[in-house]
């Protein structure tokens, strides 16, 4: 080794260790090894690493037998082998050496190297959390807060997550707070869950400066402050937590206690877009759709409303029914507009139900079917979704798909037009004078009683297809 590459008061140490391993002396294998892994006073060497560490490892020392499935877990100075590193983490831990121990936990929690088996994980955990380890502690608390393992356990996991949070970890203070703030376990307490979130934000987790964030941004538990909501949400975000990148796109588009700013408003969105959120994801592709915040570019309306799509988001489902149905930017394709209607009315998407209702009422993208027509707007007029009452109503006045009934016509016209929809309003005159009096009575019963089973009117939808 070149003197040049070890400092100056770490040379005597070094020469030390290295005299003292070359003869086998297993602490001074794993000190040396300890100083080229972490570049301490000497240039960092992963393999001179590994080669130290497995020589005082072999010799049974846990720290070093720790170590050293550290090392094969990340692939540093050997082949990454997550079997090696259960190896040599559970000889460790066997010998009572808790990282070790939180080690091996973590490889059962997430099945690396060993069948997946939460029970196992809890039991390492444990382990390593009654020798005080606070980050075993907190894993442990997360077991019982989640049900991994064990029985969800509210009390328990308070129990640990304070044991951990009071040595300081700020993962365990974020749990802790959020605990306070949702009741689980203990009566819930805004000012307890803020004082937590402070502790855990001010060592720099992100997680709890978003809850600070969001605090100062609802007034919960504090006096509404939209600056410091942004100041908060502003250090989260910059360390890419992609909820606190959303709610400042959120504040800045909807102007809510900060100057509107649709740009900057567009760029935080983009950041949790491509961190995967999927609000974001819809939003973005409707800031392009729109043209609000950049330029109108339909190409990548359809790329963002695609990618919240395939994650499930009904709404921007919905949106890709529009754009084939209507050819925005694409091909017109029925077919696939038909589809994603179908996929976001599965999930109960009123728009989506009506439309799709549509598309079995005409045979757009679909076969002609009168009957799945009427189900679709059935599902969506049950909702309350106007325009889905007022096409189930003519379905009842002409009898498609289901018998001809004019006081069931005249019924879900009421609806919709109490809602506002304007067509409705101007056909129900023409229909009631097609109906006995007894008839209008009828039909104004059942819209009652639909308001009062529903505890609400419909409402509007404008986006006829």
């Amino acid at each position: 080794m070149n003197r040049q590459n070890i400092s100056r008061e770490h040379y005597q140490t070094y020469v030390w260790f290295r005299h003292a391993a070359e003869a086998g002396n297993a602490y001074a294998q794993f000190n040396l090894g300890l100083m080229y892994k972490k570049g301490d006073g000497i240039e960092r060497d992963y393999a001179r690493a590994f080669r130290w560490l497995r020589q005082a490892a072999l010799q049974g020392l846990a720290f070093a037998q720790n170590h050293l499935g550290a090392l094969y877990y990340n692939g540093r100075g050997v082949q990454k082998s997550d079997v090696e590193a259960v190896y040599w983490f559970r000889h460790a831990a066997e010998q009572g050496d808790p990282s070790a121990q939180q080690n091996l936990g973590q490889m059962y929690k997430k099945g690396r190297g060993v069948e997946q088996s939460p029970e196992l994980a809890l039991a390492w955990f444990y382990r390593a959390a009654e020798q005080g380890v606070a980050s075993a502690q907190s894993l442990l608390a997360e077991c019982y807060l989640h049900g991994r393992g064990a029985p969800v356990n509210y009390p328990l996991a308070m129990a640990w997550f304070r044991k951990a949070a009071v040595q300081g970890d700020a993962l365990a203070q974020l749990h802790l707070g959020l605990m306070y703030k949702r009741g689980f376990g203990v009566e819930a307490s805004a000012a307890q869950a803020l004082c937590w979130f402070r502790q855990a934000a001010a060592q720099g987790c992100a997680g709890a400066q978003r809850e600070l964030g969001l605090a100062y941004a609802d007034g919960l538990g504090v006096r509404s402050d939209a600056l410091r909501a942004c100041a908060w949400l502003q250090r989260a975000a910059d360390q890419g937590d992609k909820e606190s990148q959303y709610k400042l796109g959120t504040m800045l588009a909807n102007g809510q206690g900060v100057e509107r700013d649709e740009a900057r408003a567009l760029v935080w969105y983009q950041r949790a877009a491509e961190h995967g959120h999927v609000m974001a994801q819809y939003n973005l592709g409707s800031m392009y759709a729109n043209g609000r915040g950049a330029a109108r570019d339909e190409a990548r309306a359809l790329d963002w409303y695609r990618k919240a799509a395939e994650q499930g988001a009904p709404n921007a489902q919905f949106n890709l029914g529009v754009i084939y149905a209507t050819g925005q930017g694409v091909p017109k394709d029925e077919v696939q507009a038909s589809q994603w209607y179908r996929t976001a009315a599965e999930q109960g998407d009123p728009s989506a139900q009506n439309n799709l209702g549509v598309m079995y009422a005409n045979g757009q993208g679909v076969p002609q079917d009168d009957a799945m027509a009427v189900y679709w707007y059935g599902q969506a007029a049950e909702q309350g979704h106007a325009l889905a009452q007022y096409n189930l109503g003519g379905m009842y006045g002409s009898g498609r798909g289901v018998p001809r009934d004019a006081v069931r016509q005249y019924m879900w016209m009421l609806l919709a037009a109490d809602a506002g929809d304007q067509t409705a309003s101007a056909n129900k005159s023409i229909v009631a004078r097609r109906l006995t009096p007894a008839e209008i009575g009828s039909a104004l019963d059942l819209s009652r009683r639909w308001v009062m089973e529903h505890g609400k009117l419909s409402h509007i939808d404008h986006s006829r297809p």
